[in-house]
């Protein structure tokens, strides 16, 4: 068990290089997973659905299909088996807390819950758990600032000790000013989930943010979204139909050795089977 976590700590520090590393040439590979919550079936019913659809991996949520606290070794066997079965791997665990680190109320509890998002995670075969953090705080704001600092690193040598880590989840701040944050935190405290649509939403740019933050880079959701200029906001869109432009992303993602999976992720769709088929095939074709 010991080497197996070793290797885990050491894939991590591996693609958390620093600028001025010259990166590989090695073509990025896509490897495609979808997230269960987007087919809106039961868990067992969603697995069967994704193999079928072609994915590789999928993403399971750890606060509403899985439970954090309740899960036995037994139960966490039964899901590693049927992934199994099905020739699927687990790209990442999510677990989104009702408020991020940043909130000092109720913090020890959202922390110890993570903890045991980042153990199970481990257990059932993957080193990514996926949360928001909750928005940067400005400079100016020195304890806010210090809430969430000490939270990710609390959270951080955690999952140091059990081999799986916290990844934000982006949207609420730029790519720039998350490596900030990043960067003002030991090493491997906090890694990232490139969302695509969550920035576009927010009024980022999905490419910028991919450059800023290629390094940290654990995972990516393939999510694609478009600013609706009528309604003032941004809204989500069917992968392929908005402004995210994939091959730049995934161009600026290689240059850091990216090796992991692209997540389909579809909050709203009418029809989400054939939806997330079609997303399938739109980065297959990538």
């Amino acid at each position: 068990m010991s080497d197996v976590k070793t290797f885990i700590n050491q894939s991590i520090r591996v693609r958390i290089r620093r600028p001025h590393q010259v990166p590989s040439k090695t073509m990025l590979q896509i490897k495609v997973a979808i997230e269960l919550a987007s087919l809106k079936l039961p868990f067992k019913q969603a697995l069967l659905t994704a193999a079928q659809l072609g994915a590789e991996a999928v993403e399971i949520d750890g606060r509403n299909e899985l439970s954090t606290a309740e899960l036995s070794r037994t139960g966490v066997r039964q899901v590693r088996k049927m992934l199994e079965d099905l020739n699927l791997r687990l790209s990442a665990v999510s677990f989104r807390t009702r408020r991020g680190y940043n909130v000092i109320d109720d913090l020890d509890r959202r922390v110890d819950a993570t903890k045991q998002a980042l153990k199970l995670a481990y257990d059932l075969g993957t080193n990514v758990v996926i949360n928001h953090i909750g928005r940067v705080p400005p400079a100016e704001d020195v304890q806010g600032l210090t809430t969430l600092r000490t939270a990710l690193m609390d959270l951080g040598r955690e999952g140091q000790r059990v081999g799986a880590f916290l990844a934000a989840e982006t949207g609420t701040e730029s790519g720039a000013d998350l490596r900030k944050l990043i960067d003002s935190l030991p090493p491997s405290s906090l890694l990232v989930d490139l969302n695509p649509a969550n920035l576009i939403v927010h009024g980022f740019d999905a490419r910028e943010a991919a450059q800023a933050l290629g390094a940290y880079v654990v995972h990516v959701h393939a999510t694609d979204g478009t600013r609706d200029v009528a309604a003032g906001r941004g809204i989500e869109v069917p992968l392929g139909r908005g402004s995210a432009e994939f091959p730049e992303i995934l161009g600026a993602l290689e240059e850091h050795q990216y090796r992991g999976y692209l997540t389909i992720r579809r909050q709203d769709a009418d029809n989400p089977i054939e939806e997330i088929a079609a997303a399938v095939k739109y980065l297959r074709a990538l």
